[in-house]
């Protein structure tokens, strides 16, 4: 295996969770008696530029042609994504904004709501759909240098272009990075939140490593990814998103000014947690497994008990978890999810059906098992309901938490 960012053969192992399914691909009832294909889910460090990634063992187009995650289902993220635009629009006035991986429209609605041109670039079809139902122009197509060519002659430079939750999707980051730098107009913009592997790292977030998700960044190594497409980082916002996101603002390289001193800030915490060597990486694995061990003898000993569990929710970091821990239908007999695509499907390997919300309240289980628990504070007030026959709430990351909740 080769480093995808600078091509060094020195990769060392930060976590090793077996082999599991890809995480988004839900299966049907007819394909619960079927096999599936599972591919190795082991962590590695680059010790050369510091990017943690997954080898490529699938395709985007695998992935992304059709996919379940639809970003209006969660009502944090569209205000996140509105707050954002409020915030960019008034920094710099943009004339044409782009934004990649743009899902169903959830972020460029509020530009197309505020009159300013704009276009979405999905590889997902179903997804790209639900965007132009909206009234948001969106294309079709995985970016590349040639599609951001071909885009920008069509189109013209964008003074904006966002980036949300697709730089640790893509296995090519040169050459999506370059397609970045070929949508933005010189002294434009570009705007990318990923995951930040500090957070990750330090609050044990390891259920977020799955397949789709091919890198995971610190700024250190995000700035060298950025600079091998031609982009120079300026500025570094630090926000909650998914458990600890950077937002990463770049420009041009040759048009781009010095790093803030949030960049130097950043950078700093970063060594000082021991993440620019791999002596920062080593105790993680332990960790992890002793998240495992927890979660397991919760639901071991619910079920000795005659407790009833069921999940909530069916995010792609749910199934890593649930695969990890080798969680099935006798510890955790079902989920539920608000979005209507994947009701009356199974989770990928673990095989646990999906349902929709409201079965909650019709069985009153004594534990609901929260597995997007990113979004803790706007699920425990959806779900404050569970209180009112005294059930609990469980989180799993950063460690087992069971809270109870008031009606």
């Amino acid at each position: 295996m080769n480093c995808r960012l600078c091509g060094s053969t020195n990769l060392a192992s930060v976590v090793d969770l077996g082999a599991t399914p890809p995480c988004e691909l839900f299966l049907s009832a007819e394909q619960v008696d079927e096999p599936e294909m599972t591919y190795p889910l082991h962590l590695r460090l680059c010790t050369e530029c510091l990017l943690a990634q997954l080898p490529p063992l699938i395709t985007p187009e695998e992935t992304f042609t059709e996919y379940a995650y639809f970003s209006s289902y969660s009502t944090s993220w569209v205000q996140h994504a509105k707050d954002f635009v409020e915030a960019q629009v008034a920094r710099i006035e943009p004339g044409f904004v782009v934004e990649v991986a743009s899902n169903d429209g959830y972020l460029l609605q509020h530009v197309v709501e505020k009159g300013i041109r704009c276009l979405g670039i999905e590889p997902s079809v179903n997804v790209g759909a639900a965007a132009r139902e909206k009234g948001v122009p969106t294309v079709t197509e995985f970016l590349s240098p040639e599609t951001g060519a071909a885009v920008r002659a069509e189109h013209g430079p964008a003074d904006l272009v966002v980036a949300n939750n697709v730089y640790a999707h893509i296995p090519d980051v040169v050459g999506f990075t370059k397609g970045l730098r070929a949508l933005v107009a010189d002294d434009g913009w570009v705007s990318i939140e990923v995951q930040h592997l500090l957070t990750l790292i330090e609050l044990n977030q390891y259920d977020t490593i799955y397949h789709e998700h091919f890198q995971y960044y610190t700024v250190a190594s995000a700035q060298k990814a950025l600079a091998s497409g031609g982009l120079s980082l300026v500025d570094v916002e630090l926000v909650p998103t998914h458990g600890g996101s950077i937002r990463l603002l770049a420009q041009p390289a040759g048009n781009a000014g010095e790093p803030t001193q949030r960049v130097t800030d950043v950078l700093a915490r970063e060594k000082a947690a021991g993440l620019h060597e791999l002596a920062g990486y080593t105790e993680f694995a332990r960790r992890v497994a002793g998240v495992r061990r927890d979660l397991l003898r919760f639901l071991v000993d619910a079920a000795a008990r005659g407790r009833t569990v069921v999940g909530y929710g069916a995010p792609g970091k749910g199934n890593t978890l649930l695969n990890h821990c080798g969680i099935r239908p006798d510890l955790l007999s079902y989920t539920v999810d608000r979005n209507p695509y994947k009701h009356g499907r199974y989770t990928p390997g673990t095989r646990i059906p999906i349902l929709p919300p409201e079965q909650i309240a019709v069985d009153k289980p004594d534990y609901v098992l929260v597995l997007p628990w990113n979004l803790r504070a706007e699920l425990t007030a959806q779900l404050s309901y569970v209180g009112e026959w005294g059930g609990k709430l469980v989180f799993p990351i950063p460690h087992l938490e069971i809270v109870e909740v008031k009606s």
